[in-house]
């Protein structure tokens, strides 16, 4: 008897996991923004050992310390539950199509995100650098995502419930939300919060890369209520009501990075707008997983030319 005859795993337990591991991953940005926001980003001046004498942090390094080696600790956390989502594909009967490349991808995405952020303590905190370390944490949400996705729907072929244009729309809008956050790395690389007193900034002038990232961010808007308008006018319910989440996430993150902004960049609502930059890719990529419906695949017996009904003459 195999393990995955004495181990079944469920679809709902499977589908729990998936979400556990956006969840996961969406708070390891969460706290490793707490780091920079509470200059603790060499809390741990080293890596991959805290010190160079421990792994862990010493009571000499004070709060910093505790708070980036916590960080350290999450990232075990977010990694276990990857591991479990693995197995659990693993183990689930029937075996979904393409579940175990995305989990593999979810879970090789976790140590490279831990090296990537070893890689910007041993670089003093380089802005490019911890702009990357955000960057690979969302590519990790969308593959996460993806996977919660597949184990959600039917394991049937994705068919289209938009024409061809609303699709390359819903895709440019996704590629504009990409282009918000990678700007959005440069304007946090050239503003106040380093992650310690002592690191460098991007060298960009923080007016005017902000303002880039708002004209970028008044084109995803612009975008996203054109898809409501647009997936309504051919009575596209679902992508429809994706699209309202879309522009509501949009203009409640818009809100957050205009105070942010005239307040001087407090913590606290830096900490709110990475919360939020997560939510408006989820959002987007929801929009995108709209334009398809995947329908279950028919399991029943064909019905073979001698054995349909005679027809009757007429």
């Amino acid at each position: 008897m195999t393990a995955a005859v004495r181990f079944p795993v469920s679809t709902t337990l499977l589908r729990r996991l998936a979400l556990a591991s956006i969840i996961a991953n969406v708070g390891i940005v969460v706290t490793g923004g707490a780091v920079r926001l509470t200059a603790s980003g060499l809390g741990c001046p080293t890596w991959p050992r805290c010190t160079d004498e421990s792994y862990t942090a010493t009571a000499e390094m004070g709060v910093h310390g505790v708070i980036e080696f916590g960080n350290r600790l999450l990232t075990f956390a977010v990694g276990i539950i990857a591991l479990a989502v693995l197995l659990a594909v693993l183990l689930h009967r029937p075996r979904r199509r393409g579940l175990v490349p995305l989990a593999v991808a979810v879970l090789l995405g976790i140590p490279a995100q831990a090296v990537i952020g070893g890689i910007t303590v041993l670089t003093n905190l380089n802005p490019w650098v911890v702009g990357l370390h955000f960057l690979a944490s969302m590519a990790v949400i969308a593959v996460a995502y993806a996977l919660w996705r597949r184990v959600t729907d039917p394991d049937g072929p994705a068919v289209p419930v938009v024409p061809a244009p609303l699709r390359a729309l819903a895709r440019l809008t996704t590629g504009v939300s990409v282009v918000v956050l990678v700007v959005g790395t440069w304007v946090t690389g050239s503003g106040p919060h380093a992650g310690d007193h002592g690191a460098a900034r991007n060298g960009l002038d923080p007016e005017t890369i902000s303002q880039v990232h708002a004209d970028a961010v008044f084109l995803l808007l612009g975008l996203s209520v054109a898809l409501v308008f647009a997936f309504r006018a051919v009575g596209a319910a679902g992508p429809a009501r994706a699209a309202v989440v879309l522009v509501a996430v949009e203009l409640g993150q818009g809100v957050i990075g205009f105070v942010q902004y005239v307040t001087n960049l407090p913590a606290l609502l830096v900490g709110a707008h990475m919360l939020g930059s997560c939510l408006v890719l989820l959002a987007a990529l929801a929009v995108q997983w709209s334009t398809h419906e995947r329908h279950p695949v028919s399991t029943g017996p064909a019905i073979s030319p001698a054995s349909e009904p005679a027809l009757l003459p007429s």
